[in-house]
């Protein structure tokens, strides 16, 4: 299967490590152009060390002025941005009667702000040039609840609201948008999760992870660039026709039928 990306420019947000690194890596080897931003330099370097030409650029996906500067500095090196991939940090765990209004906006400006920005900022030239893919990199907490984490299940279901509405208004300009919905997956959050819990049970990570799996039909947690093969396709030419879609890539862990 041809996914047609050589010489389609990718703009993946907080690319630096996990699966919006994995989803950048696998842009470039399908031969797009691609820019990742990310807040810490270090990962951010030793992540365009591993793509090669690749735009590498210090940005937080919730300051306006950094998206702002980062879309620009793409457009000057690539000229068109094609493939958008909105994607950020979860916000943190939390139970409801822990979380303060502070808590609450910050996760609105991590989780739905950064992607609604960013969206704005490329979308008029995908609808000039009559195409483009924007994928949403969500979690499985949208088909179905996850445990104590309560802003993230909460907005990231604002977002797919806003993605499936989008969707619908962009698709007569050759625009689909997607979202992609990992389950547990090894990445730095899940294991800062489990590390959480470890402290707070007394288990070991490794005891925790062996009784989370077995909620999972394969038995195992995700690895990046399993998630990220899902983005790619998203974006790419071979997908022209799915759009408004929420597919999960949870190993079978989510039970409801949607």
């Amino acid at each position: 299967m041809k996914l047609g990306l050589e010489g389609r420019t990718a703009l993946v947000m907080a690319g630096s490590q996990g699966i919006g690194l994995a989803s950048a890596q696998g842009f470039h080897k399908a031969g797009a152009n691609v820019a990742i931003c990310a807040r810490s330099q270090g990962p951010l370097d030793e992540a365009a060390a591993s793509m090669p030409g690749c735009l590498a650029m210090t940005a937080d996906v919730t300051n306006e002025g950094d998206i702002n500067a980062f879309v620009k500095a793409i457009q000057e090196q690539f000229g068109a941005i094609d493939i958008l991939v909105n994607n950020a940090g979860g916000p943190p765990p939390g139970a409801f009667a822990d979380l303060g209004d502070a808590d609450w906006a910050a996760a609105v400006e991590l989780t739905l702000m950064s992607a609604i920005r960013t969206t704005r900022m490329v979308l008029p030239g995908m609808q000039s040039r009559g195409w483009g893919r924007i994928v949403n990199i969500s979690s499985f907490g949208v088909k179905q609840p996850v445990d104590n984490l309560t802003l993230s299940n909460s907005i990231r279901m604002a977002v797919l609201g806003w993605a499936k509405t989008l969707a619908n208004q962009v698709g007569p300009d050759g625009i689909t948008v997607n979202t992609v919905c990992p389950g547990w997956t090894r990445t730095a959050r899940v294991e800062k999760l489990l590390a959480r819990q470890s402290a707070k049970t007394g288990s070991s990570t490794a005891e925790i992870e062996a009784t989370l799996v077995q909620d999972i039909p394969l038995r195992r947690v995700g690895e990046a660039a399993e998630i990220a093969n899902l983005t790619v396709f998203l974006g790419s030419e071979a997908a022209g026709y799915i759009t408004g879609t929420a597919i999960a890539a949870d190993g079978g862990a989510t039970r409801g039928y949607g």
